[in-house]
């Protein structure tokens, strides 16, 4: 698995690299069929995406039997941090503060959530002591 995302998944591309890390290597059809669970998606089309995230290096191809087996070429963790990273530096000017104070201003979090949130703050300031 490569750890540097070269480039960013597109909104298509992240959706099939979400079933490739849920579901593990798969054929197209596989990843067709899933997709079409949701909404009608031809099969072409998610051939195409596929071909285009094995050039961007998001999956590999193994095309050691008759059906090709795709699967992620990167860790979901890495492109969660990516995405995120870009979000906050486009969307809040780079500030992590900024962008958790509005999730939580516009938010009703449960108790167990507030409680979860203060333990990871409490795990971040141990860390950095």
């Amino acid at each position: 698995m490569t750890k540097i995302l070269q480039q960013k998944p597109t909104d298509s591309e992240l959706e099939i690299l979400q079933l490739l890390w849920e579901y593990g290597a798969c054929s197209v059809r596989f990843i067709n069929d899933k997709l079409n669970e949701k909404r009608e998606v031809g099969y072409t089309t998610t051939l195409k995406i596929m071909q285009i995230m094995t050039d961007k290096k998001l999956v590999h191809r193994n095309t050691e039997q008759r059906t090709h087996i795709y699967e992620a070429n990167v860790k979901e963790n890495d492109v969660q941090k990516g995405l995120l990273k870009n979000f906050v530096d486009a969307t809040f000017r780079g500030s992590a503060m900024n962008m958790v104070m509005q999730a939580l201003g516009n938010h009703n979090a449960s108790k167990e959530e507030l409680e979860e949130i203060k333990a990871l703050i409490k795990k971040i300031e141990n860390k950095n002591q």
